[in-house]
């Protein structure tokens, strides 16, 4: 799971990087993570946590990082290297952080999977506008990324806030609502163990109308996952890009196909370059 983690970051600050040149040279020392309060509407009593390199990009992306379950903002801070790659290009980190016993992200409740319906993407999205009213972030580069349930997050916040989230990264989750739940619980398991298919039309109708009405363009998305994930099971991926992509309006077979290294497996849609509006990594 690191070694993908770690690949992502790469990947996601080179997209952010490309969209404006790094702010400093070498990394900066001085910068600190801070812990953020009364941040805005928060009906889960989310934690914020904030990294703001020394030297910001004039107009400085912004990075949702979610963390997995049982792990919490500081410790995706710690173990990720999203801090100090905010050094090297300017950007803005947020990391939200879950108080519930689980710490696994609210994915699954009907408040969690409509738009403005409350619990944790009300209080991100809080958190999102904190950090533009107080930087001068460009609207236009806000990302988020995540990590198993930080993942399904991810997916979460990308369905619910198309106007807000620019693209995505999604590490070892599951497609926007497959965790969904009536009965209270937190845990899916025949989403976990991939046990849910629908077509791609049904996958992207439970993002159409999760935010009705909505016309606008939708974020990138960029999938990865393990073929031997035993937590969240792999044909999550499958699932992922059938959502994906039939947002996107695109069919299921992929632009091009390569390696980008020994046991990945890249499929692009819509475009070949790195801005295609869906990539799946397979490894």
């Amino acid at each position: 799971m690191r070694r993908i983690f770690m690949a992502v970051a790469t990947v996601l600050t080179i997209a952010v990087a490309s969209l404006g040149r790094p702010a400093v040279a070498s990394p900066a020392a001085a910068a600190t993570l801070v812990e953020v309060t009364n941040f805005g509407a928060n009906p889960t009593n989310l934690r914020m946590y904030l990294y703001v390199p020394d030297r910001l990009a004039a107009r400085p992306a912004v990075v949702v990082a979610s963390h997995y379950c049982g792990g919490s903002g500081p410790a995706f801070h710690a173990g990720r290297p999203y801090a100090s790659l905010a050094d090297r290009y300017g950007y803005i980190v947020i990391y939200p952080s879950v108080t519930r016993g689980s710490k696994c992200w609210d994915v699954a409740s009907p408040r969690a999977l409509r738009r403005g319906g409350g619990s944790d993407p009300v209080g991100i999205m809080s958190m999102v506008d904190h950090v533009k009213q107080r930087y001068p972030v460009d609207p236009a580069r806000v990302f988020a990324v995540g990590e198993s349930s930080g993942a399904m997050m991810t997916n979460v916040l990308l369905g619910l806030y198309p106007d807000v989230i620019a693209a995505g990264a999604s590490i070892a989750g599951v497609p926007f609502a497959c965790f969904a739940t009536t009965n209270g619980s937190e845990w899916n398991a025949d989403c976990a163990q991939g046990r849910i298919t629908k077509t791609p039309q049904q996958w992207g109708d439970l993002v159409r109308n999760a935010y009705p009405g909505y016309t606008g363009p939708r974020p990138r998305m960029q999938i990865w996952h393990g073929t031997n994930d035993d937590i969240l099971r792999y044909p999550n991926f499958g699932e992922q890009v059938k959502q994906w992509t039939n947002v996107h309006g695109l069919g299921q077979t992929p632009v091009s196909t390569d390696s980008p290294k020994a046991g990945y497996t890249r499929t692009r849609y819509g475009g070949t370059g790195g801005a295609a509006p869906v990539e799946a990594i397979s490894l």
